[in-house]
């Protein structure tokens, strides 16, 4: 594995926050989504045997655009050349709190994008600006501890 990323062990739940110009994007299946410039949030739980070690895959596709198929919705726009993964931000769990994180997130958001297997509207958020300090305290409400890893120094306990 590349040194510059992460090897998380653990079950939990994350949030990607993706910086992007405006774009279309074919999301496979999904079909075509028109993203407005801006940051996204997607909100994503690793408690299966893998756990976190799904951030490493989601950070490396971010750096390296490529992938034999996409896997996931974020797959696409981690790949797409107008998108940049700028921080991730997760906490250890292994209770179901996707979910109820993404709530807490809300907002404006791409319908159906990231919840094929809830009862969500969404998985994936925007903002106009720099939305970290909503994110972790959007794991504070859900009794998380937030790590953030920003993408230009290391990461951090929060």
């Amino acid at each position: 594995m590349d040194k510059n990323i992460p090897d998380i062990k653990g079950k939990g739940v994350y949030c990607l926050m993706i910086r992007n110009d405006a774009c279309s994007v074919n999301v496979g299946r999904f079909g075509n989504v028109d993203l407005r410039s801006g940051y996204h949030i997607y909100v994503g739980s690793a408690l299966g045997p893998g756990g976190l070690k799904r951030l490493s895959r989601h950070i490396s596709l971010s750096i390296k655009k490529e992938a034999c198929c996409p896997h996931w919705h974020i797959d696409h726009l981690l790949m797409h050349p107008a998108f940049e993964l700028v921080s991730v931000v997760y906490a250890f769990t292994s209770l179901r709190l996707e979910c109820l994180l993404a709530r807490h997130i809300g907002g404006g958001h791409v319908p159906g994008f990231g919840c094929s297997d809830c009862s969500c509207g969404s998985h994936l958020f925007y903002r106009r600006g720099w939305p970290e300090k909503e994110i972790i305290k959007a794991f504070y409400e859900c009794d998380l501890q937030a790590v953030t890893i920003p993408f230009s120094s290391g990461y951090s306990v929060l």
